[in-house]
């Protein structure tokens, strides 16, 4: 069958990456096309456009970057219609893939979603909308079932594509080798994947260095850009920047400064105590301060429905505050235990691997049955 996938982030390319190779494994006939990454590039198909230039975050840098995703929305449909998939298979993203599915539910394409839009975080009517245009929604969070089933939608539960990722890492034995780390803990910095958070995040994380001399800090870079990108930041600190080895680093790390995200519940699944963070444009947080209907930002503590972790949001990003964290972290005995135990916690709670050939045999059955 012919299989498109739009993921427009680098969360979103992992997790697509994993659905194709479980894709693969039960249709030998599987042909990709899809908006997506370096790791879907990597398990074969043809890559329209890099989730580099698409990556958009806070409601300011949409406006900014308007026509630019107006080009991009535009060149997704006319190539979808051009290939004309057996299923689309859209991936988080939901400001562009809804606009995505409503196209697609227009055309008679069979739209399913994976990793379910975050809508009860706000403007929760838009459940109304996927009902009508979203064929299978599979859902990734515990709570997000009992909440579509709230609003009269049947979703398919597949557990959380990130145990998949972790299951099936191995260890690189010579990571501190290969990457000519000294002999000292490790504190990682994950400042996430997009320009925008990296320039705003990166020199708080780096301004609490000269507190730690005693740990090697070391730089999770993102795959769509280069060292120099980073260096502008770092300057003349001497910090390692890592590609496509965050889960070493994390492997190897005492603790971590970690955007909100994805990461952070990954730093988690590695068992790293960790200070999450995010600064966004002061009217697109003012916005969201306004619409938002959440109790936290991080993945751990929405899961676990109370604070495992602390964040650190606006002007609580700081480096003064960043520091005060990560000191409890690292020398606090009992505060770095009960963060260990929530995890173990955690861990029950999100459950066993399988979420990508859970859902890679839903959307075989569903688009054959078509």
């Amino acid at each position: 069958m012919k299989y498109y996938l739009v993921a427009g982030e680098a969360s979103g390319d992992l997790h697509g990456a994993n659905l194709m190779k479980a894709l693969k494994e039960r249709d030998n006939q599987a042909e990709f096309r899809y908006f997506g990454g370096d790791l879907m590039q990597a398990e074969g198909g043809t890559l329209v456009k890099h989730y580099a230039d698409m990556a958009f975050m806070g409601f300011i840098e949409v406006v900014l970057n308007l026509n630019a995703i107006l080009q991009n929305l535009k060149a997704c449909k006319h190539d979808i219609t051009t290939w004309q998939p057996d299923v689309l298979i859209l991936i988080d993203f939901p400001g562009f893939n809804l606009k995505i599915a409503e196209f697609a539910k227009a055309n008679n394409i069979l739209v399913c979603y994976y990793i379910s839009p975050k809508v009860w975080a706000w403007n929760q009517k838009r459940v109304l909308k996927i009902k009508r245009i979203v064929g299978h929604l599979f859902c990734i969070l515990p709570f997000e079932v009992d909440f579509y089933k709230g609003w009269g939608m049947e979703v398919d539960y597949v557990g959380n594509p990130l145990l998949d990722a972790v299951a099936a890492f191995k260890p690189d034995e010579s990571f501190a080798g290969n990457h000519r780390l000294p002999a000292k803990k490790i504190i990682a910095l994950l400042p996430g994947s997009r320009r925008q958070e990296i320039s705003r995040l990166l020199p708080e994380m780096i301004a609490v260095i000269e507190k730690f001399p005693n740990h090697q800090f070391v730089i999770a870079g993102a795959p769509s850009f280069t060292v120099d990108y980073y260096t502008q930041f770092i300057r003349s600190e001497n910090i390692p920047v890592v590609f496509n080895a965050t889960y070493d680093l994390l492997n190897n790390a005492e603790a971590a400064i970690v955007a909100s995200g994805t990461a952070n519940l990954e730093t988690a699944l590695f068992n790293v105590p960790q200070v999450v963070v995010y600064k966004g444009h002061p009217i697109s947080i003012g916005i969201a301060r306004m619409v938002v209907k959440i109790k936290f930002i991080s993945l751990v503590n929405l899961i676990m429905n109370r604070e495992v972790v602390n964040e650190l949001i606006q002007a609580d990003c700081s480096a003064e505050k960043i520091s005060a964290e990560l000191e409890a972290i690292v020398n606090n005995t009992a505060y770095r235990k009960k963060m260990l135990a929530d995890y173990d916690e955690l861990d029950v709670k999100m459950g066993k691997p399988g979420a990508s050939a859970k859902t890679a045999e839903l959307i075989i059955k569903y688009t054959t049955k078509k």
